[in-house]
């Protein structure tokens, strides 16, 4: 699996771009915009077209996927240590029949003693990030942990074998595609390279 990070920030001509993502075969949009509040998060998803709503995993106001047809909803990592305790509450008044849950961690020994079982994590980061400067890969290996792990941090078109290496089951893409000249392009080079990768992993 392939999982897109929305940029921090607005880019120019983004819900365009977004769709292009769409048509050339992204399935897992993360809708990560920390500083927009509920109206602007509404705006945002109001410019998508509503047949991709089924790819979109929203991160912040979860109650969202009540009015739109979203694929899930995600846990930044302090909203899981601060709600998971009690999932039964925060779910009461979540239309979440059929629907994702994921969560982030940076630390490989918390995501394997959570308890709460979440369809996909994010463990970051793997290799140096692109988007967050400074930001150093630790080169996680999770091929001892049991859970579906989407590794994210520095992910190429070149270095998609590490991940499966490490006991990857996805990737999670941010600056490899959004700080691109063109992330259309940026996108289907890692796309291709994905699926050489998973053949190439079957064959092995």
């Amino acid at each position: 699996m392939i999982i897109l990070i929305a940029p921090e920030k607005d880019i120019p001509n983004e819900i365009e771009i977004l769709h292009q993502l769409f048509n050339a075969g992204l399935q897992y949009y993360h809708l990560r915009k920390p500083h927009k509040n509920i109206q602007e998060h509404k705006a945002y998803l109001n410019q998508i077209k509503p047949e991709y709503y089924n790819r979109v995993i929203i991160h912040h106001h979860h109650e969202l996927i009540n009015s739109y047809n979203l694929k899930g909803i995600h846990f930044q990592e302090q909203k899981r240590r601060d709600t998971i305790d009690n999932p039964t509450r925060y779910f009461k008044d979540l239309n979440m029949f059929g629907k994702t849950i994921s969560s982030s961690f940076h630390n490989p020994e918390e995501l394997n003693s959570c308890y709460f079982e979440f369809d996909y994590h994010l463990l970051s980061p793997v290799f140096n990030s692109i988007s967050k400067k400074g930001y150093e890969g630790l080169g996680f290996n999770v091929n001892h942990i049991n859970k579906t792990i989407v590794g994210m941090g520095g992910v190429t078109a070149e270095n998609l074998s590490k991940f499966n290496t490490l006991g990857y089951k996805g990737i999670g893409v941010l600056g490899g595609v959004w700080n691109s000249k063109n992330p259309l392009e940026a996108f289907k080079q890692i796309n291709e390279a994905y699926i050489t990768s998973l053949k190439n992993r079957n064959n092995d």
